[in-house]
């Protein structure tokens, strides 16, 4: 629909528009105070997504772009926010405070913990799980900054690696017809990434622990070394979500019948888990929880303008990708990643997923084969899977959990990196452990 006029460079303007605005905003001490507000997010990420519509409205027309619109919204962002919003309000009901000291140990084991489970509950159910427990244990030290900054990269994003409900890119290639428990087979890259950035993140914190004073790490009492959980019944809640997510696959038959899934019944079931866990947990969790809506409506206000922005470079992307000449996986592994960097990484998985499927056999090689016969190497799937689960770590808008991260940690108290300072975070550690990937794995 958009081929003919996707190439045209002004039409990805809006999009880059809009990644400025989140970029330098809050760095101008003039619009700083105004950008803090989620209604003026909004006004600029819809303001930029309309710029989007009216282009493709005078190359396209307005029927096009009508119909893109209700694409995007019906397909893409309804899905999308259904999903994180109802995990961060489950999440959100279940308190768990530990009686810790604030040591590198013992951030370590949060942030292992939380890499773990990323991959069972979701990057998005694990990050709103552990972050307030991790903001709390370290609420007396003077430099907490860093260590959400690694919590976005190991727990918002590559602890999400082995199963299809462990991020979004995932979950979208299950849907294409990936088996459900492939992505198993990632579990040398996933213990690789996973171990390197806890130890990188060990020998950080162990020295700035240096720099931090005997008050700021006490806690006054002896620690138990004791963790309580509360609101007990949103784990049946999550479970419920997650098989939602599993099961409810719309254009499918209910299990054990011939009945069809419609559309949007994936989304009221956890949108009716969600209400329950609103009723059922006591007031006194979420206020434990210092829970807000200000988190998820941020990611609210600013995906909506970045979901529609970015259908202009997607298509040129889709149209253009055959030509950048990728065939190996460390190609797939970097190009994808890096334009799920900037791009969300959900949709960028399906287009290279695309791109790999449309390559040649490789007879020599494993091959899979989707729900539309399509056949894409294990080896090229592999790398397209890391490359957007990894590299969607990169900047806060790679991916979902990263941005409700932020303004979760904003909320508690800690002072975060801007965009561009959170990019050299990714640039100085991430970058060489990715390059370390490709030189072990062949991606």
């Amino acid at each position: 629909m958009l081929a003919s006029h996707a190439s045209w460079p002004i039409g990805t303007l809006p999009f880059i528009g809009l990644l400025l605005a989140i970029a330098v905003l809050p760095l101008v001490p003039r619009s700083s105070h105004w950008w803090h507000s989620n209604r003026n997010k909004a006004i600029v990420s819809v303001g930029c997504g309309l710029l989007a519509l009216a282009f493709l409205a005078i190359t396209e027309g307005f029927s096009a772009s009508g119909q893109v619109l209700a694409h995007t919204i019906l397909t893409e962002y309804v899905p999308f926010m259904v999903l994180l919003g109802s995990l961060y309000i489950v999440a959100g009901g279940i308190a768990l405070r530990g009686d810790f000291t604030p040591t590198p140990a013992t951030n370590t084991g949060i942030l292992a913990s939380g890499a773990i489970l990323a991959s069972v509950l979701g990057t998005t159910g694990a990050s709103v799980l552990f972050i307030r427990l991790l903001i709390d244990t370290n609420r007396r030290r003077t430099r907490v900054a860093h260590t959400v900054v690694f919590f976005i990269f190991i727990v918002s994003n590559v602890g999400g690696l082995l199963l299809p409900i462990g991020d979004p890119p995932l979950f979208l290639g299950y849907l294409r017809g990936v088996p459900f428990f492939w992505t198993l087979n990632m579990w040398p890259q996933w213990i690789f990434t996973v171990a390197l950035l806890l130890a990188i993140y060990f020998v950080l914190d162990t020295w700035l622990m240096r720099h931090e004073t005997a008050t700021t790490t006490s806690l006054g009492s002896k620690p138990s070394g004791r963790i309580q959980i509360s609101g007990w019944v949103n784990f049946l809640a999550l479970g419920g979500i997650l098989a939602s997510v599993i099961v409810l696959i719309p254009g499918r038959p209910f299990p054990g019948t011939n009945a069809v899934i419609p559309s949007f019944a994936r989304e009221i079931a956890m949108c009716l888990f969600a209400a329950i866990s609103l009723w059922m947990t006591p007031t006194g969790v979420r206020a434990a929880n210092k829970f807000s809506w200000g988190p998820i409506l941020e990611v609210a206000a600013l995906f909506i303008g970045i979901f529609v922005a970015m259908q202009v470079p997607m298509a040129v992307l889709a149209e253009k990708g055959a030509e950048l000449g990728v065939t190996s996986p460390a190609q797939f592994f970097w190009v994808s990643g890096t334009l799920s960097s900037f791009l969300d990484n959900a949709p960028t998985y399906l287009v290279f997923l695309t791109i790999a499927a449309s390559l040649p056999v490789d007879l020599g090689a494993t091959m899979i084969t989707l729900n539309d016969g399509a056949q894409v190497s294990a080896t090229l799937l592999t790398a397209i899977s890391l490359g957007s689960v990894f590299m969607g770590a990169n900047t806060y808008i790679g991916n979902g959990p990263n941005f409700m991260v932020k303004a979760m940690a904003e909320e508690g108290g800690v002072r975060m990196p801007s965009f561009f300072g959170f990019m050299g975070w990714s640039i100085a550690v991430l970058i060489p452990v990715f390059v370390l990937v490709t030189i072990l794995f062949e991606y």
